[in-house]
């Protein structure tokens, strides 16, 4: 795999130097060496500080971070966009609605019936305040990864900017690396378990789970195979849509049937073993005695749904125009907090907290169950599909770069896809058997990885962009708004420092009660896990 390096230009002299100019508008605007106006939304700087001598400078932070062969990478867009002409395989062909779809399929996903689930736990009141404030982090930082993106044009992926944060060092990029790839595959794995759950669900769980698993991982693998985001994005707007109709018929379903599954007016509840039944309960907030790991793993479950700024990157560089991603974030965020929202609060409200699961299907009844759950399958498996491809890319990047393999559609090329997707699936299937349970392996995913690709860097982001735009004594000249910006960026890295802490801690302890208290099989256990 081709290491990263510092390229030898420096950031005064590089293709792309733009600077943000107000002095002829109020609305703020990028020129371009050649001219060209390039609109820029004030909101980019809603926590800059007063503009110097008329403008905002959108330096970069370091010299351009290249593949060693790559002729690209250092390049501008409208010159990748011309470098790709005549090839068989072109990447930068993405529009914003095309990405837009992109993100939709990452966001409005199965994790969204783990919000019932969450609300259940921590109240309805501070569940629906955290379902806001979480979505407007993410929405936030996003922008702040675009902003980056389009100050470094030659940025391809989160582990390009992970070296970029961290001085250019090579650990940096080898530490991203490791993350990004253990991020993609633990997601992958979390839809080859939900894949066998559904099997399990549909079939009332007649043949090994392991072998559903396998089943699962094998149809993810085929679907991976198309090598551009561009083609994706089209399977992206069904699996949204069959998304959006699962989850509004789960929650018609709770609403119309009589009594969720399992109410039982004596005696435990048949289907948890944990609460007396009766009828639904539904609480403002949390009961005196959830535990903190009850609540964090809760709490973690709310963020992992929200938090996927690590594909962003990735996104942006297969837009046509990079400067059109805010139109599909704002789209995409809007639809999340509504949809979020109204889904966790209406089923906790028909279902109580003594009959949720996670998902919350198996809280309804057979049929309606097994109705919305079926509308599924499209997410459950488009957005294994999805992570797989980026991780995919990564790799073959790398080892391709600068070769007819990655532009053409070559045997050897494809046949290097293939085994690098397979890999992939393999080790996702191994996960889902070592962790064979759905809201603890959210948790330990958003605890583990949301941390760093959530937070963490985007903190530093912001600070170093900052530092890169008013150089020596930067934090003396950011005037009120600046110094706020500093504050809420430095309170995110404490976020995320706290997620890797205190959320690693609670989902370890989840993990090891869930085996201990006998609540699922063990690893590599063919009992059902159907909901």
């Amino acid at each position: 795999m081709a290491r990263r390096q510092h390229h030898g230009v420096s950031a005064a002299s590089i293709v792309d130097d733009r600077h943000i100019d107000h002095t002829a508008d109020p609305i703020p605007y990028v020129t371009a060496d050649d001219g060209r106006i390039i609109e820029t939304p004030s909101y980019l700087h809603v926590f800059d500080s007063e503009r110097q001598g008329g403008q905002w400078t959108m330096n970069r932070i370091a010299d351009p971070v290249v593949v060693t062969g790559s002729e690209t990478s250092s390049m501008d867009v409208d010159k990748q966009l011309e470098m790709e002409k005549g090839n068989e395989i072109q990447y930068r062909t993405c529009s914003w609605p095309k990405t837009a779809s992109l993100l939709f399929s990452e966001y409005i996903c199965l994790a969204i019936m783990s919000f019932p689930w969450s609300y259940s736990v921590l109240g309805l009141v501070p569940g629906l305040i955290l379902t806001v404030l979480i979505a407007a982090i993410v929405l936030y930082t996003s922008m702040v990864i675009w902003e980056f993106c389009l100050r470094h044009p030659e940025v391809r992926d989160v582990c390009d900017i992970g070296q970029m944060l961290f001085w250019g060092k090579n650990w940096a990029w080898y530490f991203t690396a490791a993350m990004f790839l253990l991020n993609n595959t633990f997601i992958q794995g979390l839809h080859v378990l939900v894949g066998a759950q559904y099997i399990n669900t549909m079939s009332d769980g007649n043949v090994c789970t392991v072998g559903f698993a396998g089943v699962a991982a094998v149809v993810c693998l085929i679907c991976s195979l198309p090598r551009t985001f561009s083609t994706l994005a089209q399977l992206a707007t069904a699996s949204a849509i069959f998304t959006f109709v699962s989850v509004i018929l789960a929650v018609i379903f709770a609403g119309v049937e009589t009594h969720p599954a399992g109410y039982n007016t004596n005696g435990l509840n048949p289907t948890t073993s944990l609460y007396r039944t009766g009828e639904p309960i539904v609480r403002a907030f949390p009961a005196a005695s959830t535990s903190f790991v009850s609540k964090m793993i809760a709490f973690l479950n709310i963020s992992y749904t929200f938090i996927g700024q690590i594909t962003i990157p990735s996104f942006i560089a297969e837009m046509r125009n990079p400067r059109d991603f805010p139109k599909a974030l704002w789209a995409v965020t809007t639809a999340e907090i509504v949809v979020f929202g109204i889904v966790g609060s209406v089923v906790y409200a028909y279902v109580g907290e003594q009959y949720m699961t996670s998902p919350a299907f198996g809280s309804l009844s057979e049929t309606y169950k097994k109705v919305a759950f079926s509308f599924m399958v499209p997410t459950i498996i488009f957005l294994g599909v999805l992570y797989a491809s980026v991780s995919a890319r990564f790799i073959f990047f790398r080892l391709f770069e600068g070769t007819r393999h990655k532009s053409s559609h070559t045997p050897f090329g494809w046949t290097a896809w293939t085994a690098i997707l397979a890999a992939l699936w393999l080790a996702a299937f191994l996960i889902a058997e070592l962790i064979p349970f759905f809201s603890d392996l959210l948790s330990l995913m958003g605890s583990l990885f949301d941390s760093f690709f959530g937070f963490i860097f985007w903190g530093v982001a912001w600070i170093r962009m900052r530092k890169a735009d008013y150089g020596p004594g930067w934090i003396a000249r950011l005037g009120v708004k600046g110094v706020v910006g500093l504050a809420v960026n430095v309170g995110i890295i404490v976020t995320g420092l706290f997620f890797l802490t205190a959320g690693t801690y609670a989902t370890v302890q989840s993990i090891i009660f869930s085996y201990e208290s006998g609540k699922f099989g063990s690893v590599f256990s063919c009992r059902s896990n159907g909901l």
